[in-house]
């Protein structure tokens, strides 16, 4: 591996990685701002979203550019796939903190129905799914991704929670509709998120060893 490699490869890692505190971000405010009602957090995420859209071409650019002109193989060549499907999961668990961000503005004007029910614990339970998977990326250590099968069905299971309590809420009170609602579509949200989180554990446990696996 040349040295003109080497330095375009570790490059691209480093774009992935900062895409990835982007992604965080993101998806770290808006459940912030869904929580606290805070409009003003929530336009900052919403207006982000150009910025995560320009990181995710940088890295494909830099990605094609690198599979063009040095050809890389095995565990190389894996690094580079892998870089490509890591920032497609973060690019969209960015964006479904941008959805979410976008919901405060719909609920904002009136208190939250029950302490937002499950939803805190929903929240928490996949933004530790994307730590844990961001870090085991960066480190190259798919061991801290081993149990994700088991979270993500423990995110899978408050989603459904939310739903059957927001429907109870529905039935008993026409006028929480429309908050329950968006409730169902915040839980979808950190589902999908949480999803993606896998996708990022999925890539690092290739890149690694070169093993496809399958976590959801």
């Amino acid at each position: 591996m040349t040295g003109r490699f080497e330095s375009e490869l570790a490059h691209l890692l480093q774009e992935t990685w900062e895409m990835g505190e982007l992604a965080r971000g993101m998806y770290r405010d808006a459940v912030r701002a869904l929580l606290q009602q805070d409009q003003v957090l929530a336009s900052s995420v919403i207006s982000r979203k150009t910025s995560l859209r320009d990181r995710l071409h940088g890295v494909e650019d830099h990605a094609y550019l690198v599979l063009t002109l040095h050809q890389p193989v095995a565990r190389d060549m894996r690094t580079v796939v892998s870089c490509l499907k890591v920032a497609g999961a973060l690019e969209r668990i960015g964006r479904y903190g941008k959805d979410i961000a976008t919901i405060v503005g719909y609920i904002s004007d009136r208190p939250h129905l029950a302490n937002l029910l499950s939803i805190p614990h929903m929240a928490r339970t996949a933004e530790e799914m994307i730590d844990r998977a961001l870090t085991a990326f960066e480190e190259g250590d798919p061991s801290l991704v081993q149990d994700f099968s088991n979270r993500d069905d423990q995110v899978d299971a408050l989603g459904y929670s939310i739903f059957r309590e927001c429907v109870t809420y529905m039935l008993e009170d026409p006028k929480t509709i429309t908050q329950c609602a968006n409730y169902v579509m915040v839980a979808r949200y950190l589902e999908r998120a949480a999803d993606h989180a896998c996708t990022i554990a999925e890539a690092t446990v290739f890149m690694q060893t070169g093993e496809r696996v399958e976590i959801r």
